[in-house]
């Protein structure tokens, strides 16, 4: 009777198949956790070719499995990596081909701050290691800018103070972008804001700024995590205008400061670094205008001075004409008589000349030419004095030393070219192919490194024995020199040194 009452019981519980009851579960499951948000560490993630991302969540106690599609992985704005602390946000499912649930994410974020900091740091020295951060890359902020760009928030206090401390120092040109500079889309928008300031071209309608300023007010470090994003810092780093960022307060730090060219502790602080006083400059010009009239007037002085000492040396200056108009009258007279002078021994020369043989006639040419290059040398020695004496005096020592120089140059030429020679055929006789050239051979192991011994060899050794016209190769039967080796070529003994010495060679190489 109990045995009827048993069966009777197990025939009234439903019959599923198990993918009815697998389908079944996974209806239950979605209904009652339809968006869950998750907190554990990310262990064993997988990128497979597909695309998608497999990892698994766990705490102390638990582990659930995690699947981010292929497209929502761009939108979660962090990367899934091993030991990452995270809140995961998605639907809470079953997977049927091996009973199991798990969570489609389809929103990540980093849990706590010392997440955040392990991330920073990681990208951090990624960044640097990429080169981002060289000193080599930091260009110097102008001077005096005429453009101002400033990417910040256009309704905070930011703005206002940069505004309020360009106008008291140096009232400059500014040109906002706006951005967000917090949330899901400040990263992008900072970036693009960089990006576009550095595409505008400078002789556009649209005045290019010489100098950038990327700035926000304090915040917490999540609050300040969107001027720690790649994305940002390489806008940065890829800067042609110089960059002084001015993110948060003095004590806190994001990845864009290192990239930048200038960091600044505050905006008020980057506004100061951007341009001068004019204060200053205007003080600083009076001083430099006052110290170079004061410079012009102390060199006038001086000069009038050394003017006045040199015209004291001088002689009148009248007086130097009158007299040098003198000399001229006289050498003049003297030009005019030596000129008369040379036109009657012309005339006598050509009457007393005949035509009776060609010789006698250049004969006598080359004596009255004679005697008016000596009559015209006289004349230029009475004007020019000694000058034409140390011309040619000049001339001889300059030909002689010329002459010295090419004896000089010749011997040097020749001496080096004898040591030349001298050292290619030491060099030669230096060669291991000469000594082969003799007689000798070279063995070389199976590796093609020198044998300097036979104990360096052992039996069944393939070795090979290289000589001056080409190379064999032979096998050691035998170690260390206990061998009968086989026959091979013989090997020349070496000849006797002219030097009288003992003939030792020592090694080849």
């Amino acid at each position: 009777m109990e045995q009827e009452v048993t069966d009777r019981a197990v025939s009234n519980v439903p019959e599923f198949s198990v993918s009815e009851l697998s389908f079944a579960l996974k209806r239950e499951i979605e209904t009652a956790f339809p968006r869950v948000r998750v907190r554990g560490e990310i262990s064993q993630p997988s990128f497979p070719r597909s695309g998608h991302c497999y990892f698994r969540l766990k705490d102390e106690n638990a582990v659930i499995d995690g699947v981010a599609w292929k497209g929502t992985l761009p939108r979660l704005g962090i990367r899934i990596e091993e030991g990452l602390e995270v809140i995961a946000t998605g639907k809470l499912t079953t997977y049927a081909g091996s009973s199991r649930y798990q969570i489609i994410v389809d929103r990540l974020e980093l849990a706590g701050e010392g997440a955040l900091l392990k991330l920073l740091e990681d990208r951090r020295k990624k960044l640097q290691a990429e080169g981002l951060f060289d000193p080599e890359r930091k260009q110097p902020l102008p001077f005096l800018p005429e453009v101002v760009g400033v990417v910040t928030s256009p309704s905070g206090a930011v703005i206002r103070d940069i505004l309020h401390r360009l106008s008291d120092r140096f009232p400059r040109h500014v040109l906002v972008w706006p951005v967000a500079v917090q949330g899901e889309k400040a990263a992008a928008e900072v970036a693009a804001a960089i990006a576009g300031f550095n595409r505008l071209p400078e002789d556009g309608p649209m005045p290019r700024p010489d100098v950038l300023i990327v700035a926000r007010g304090g915040g917490s470090l999540e609050d300040l995590w969107a001027f720690n994003e790649e994305i940002v810092v390489r806008a940065a780093a890829a800067s042609e205008i110089p960059l002084i960022s001015a993110v948060g307060h003095e004590t806190d730090t994001t990845l864009i400061d290192f990239a930048s060219d200038r960091r600044a502790p505050t905006p008020t602080a980057a506004a100061e670094m951007a341009v001068p006083v004019r204060a200053d400059l205007m003080a600083e010009t009076l001083d430099y205008a006052t110290r170079l009239v004061g410079g012009v007037n102390r060199l006038l002085r001086e000069s009038a001075v050394e003017l006045a000492g040199l015209a004291r040396g001088l002689g009148d200056p009248r007086r130097l004409i009158e007299e040098r108009q003198q000399r001229l009258d006289v050498s003049g007279e003297r030009l005019a008589h030596a000129t008369r002078q040379l036109v009657e021994r012309r005339a006598q020369a050509l009457a007393a000349a005949r035509l009776l043989q060609p010789n006698a006639v250049i004969a006598a040419k080359e004596q009255m030419l004679a005697a008016e290059s000596r009559a015209l040398r006289s004349a230029m020695e009475r004007f020019k004095g000694d000058t034409l004496q140390k011309i040619e005096r000049t001339a001889d020592r300059l030909a002689q030393n010329a002459d010295r120089l090419k004896r000089h140059s010749d011997d040097l030429l020749r001496r080096g070219g004898e040591r030349i020679d001298q050292l290619g055929k030491l060099l030669e006789s230096y060669s291991f192919h000469s000594v082969l050239n003799r007689g000798f051979a070279l063995v070389r192991d199976q590796d093609g490194h020198p044998v300097l011994a036979a104990a360096g060899t052992s039996a069944g050794q393939t070795i090979s024995i290289e000589f001056a016209d080409g190379r064999v190769g032979a096998r050691v039967t035998d170690g260390a020199g206990r061998s009968t080796p086989s026959p091979a070529p013989s090997v020349a003994p070496a000849p006797r040194r002219r030097d009288g010495g003992s003939g030792n060679q020592g090694s080849l190489l």
